[in-house]
């Protein structure tokens, strides 16, 4: 696939979410989109976020959550250096 039509992929897919209401749909949505595996992913990464807005260490974090310290440092690296999509969405939770 060329990257033009990726991108117009991922935009459809930003999109589609972007057309859910609530908690419920949302959920219908992404357990239609992703395996079980890919949610429990999911899951697993936003809690280490959340740990990690709250300055919790990285072998805290793997206590907490059970992922492996490798795990943390990944999303740590996307929680500090990425597009600022984690820091968003947590700080608009806790509003």
């Amino acid at each position: 696939m060329n990257k033009e039509e990726e991108r117009k992929r991922f935009k459809a897919l930003y999109e589609g979410i972007l057309t859910l209401r609530n908690k419920e749909e949302c959920a219908a949505f992404l357990r239609d989109l992703c395996t079980m595996q890919e949610l429990e992913d999911l899951a697993e990464r936003f809690a280490i976020a959340k740990l990690l807005a709250k300055e919790v260490t990285y072998r805290g974090i793997s206590g907490d959550t059970g992922a492996s310290t490798t795990t943390v440092s990944r999303v740590s690296h996307w929680y500090h250096h990425g597009t600022g999509g984690y820091r968003t969405v947590i700080s608009r939770m806790h509003k």
